[in-house]
């Protein structure tokens, strides 16, 4: 795996463990040698992720709306910055860069990146590993709400175990490694759209 993507919350959150456990997973990125791809901003947990990638001398590229560029909300030291017109163009740059796809702690923005990527994997437009790093058990009940939806039979249980949850960067990354996504897609493969 060459590159990881990481969705994250632009607020650091409340918990100190949030912070640690994105400057971490930035940090292990860089260690094992993958670039990592986010949203391209400075602040919140996103800066924290970057900051660690950078800090163990990995290559980071940002993918930034044009909007949030002309904040001023760029992160000045990335390997990489794309700037582009919408937040539907981000998405789907960060995912053409990227070979696997982590959430850490965020708000709406974060789970709707995630939940945009899971649902491409389960249409078969990727065979990429989606993951929540459940730092402090942060997704518990999100958790609980995916295993609902497989017990109401909205969610076939071989698309909920595509979402991968480990507790820390180390385990999430041996996780995308091991990988072996579901066999068959849930309707359709990319080449069929």
């Amino acid at each position: 795996m060459k590159s990881i993507c990481v969705f994250c919350g632009s607020s650091p959150g409340k918990r100190e463990e949030y912070k640690v456990a994105a400057t971490q997973l930035g940090r292990r990125i860089a260690e094992r040698g993958q670039t990592l791809v986010y949203g391209g901003a400075k602040v919140g947990l996103m800066g924290m992720v970057a900051d660690g990638a950078l800090e163990a001398g990995g290559k980071v590229v940002g993918v930034l709306p044009e909007a949030l560029s002309a904040k001023e909300l760029a992160h000045p030291g990335l390997s990489e910055l794309h700037i582009v017109g919408s937040m539907h163009d981000r998405k789907a740059m960060m995912s053409d860069l990227s070979d696997g796809f982590v959430c850490l702690p965020g708000g709406a923005g974060t789970m709707e990146e995630m939940f945009e990527v899971w649902t491409w994997a389960q249409l078969g437009y990727h065979k990429k590993p989606c993951g929540l790093l459940n730092v402090n058990g942060f997704y518990g009940r999100l958790l609980a709400f995916l295993d609902l939806m497989v017990e109401e039979e909205f969610l076939k249980p071989d698309m909920r175990e595509m979402v991968l949850v480990k507790d820390t960067a180390a385990a999430m990354l041996d996780a995308f490694d091991a990988y072996q996504p579901p066999r068959v897609p849930k309707w359709i493969t990319r080449a069929e759209t």
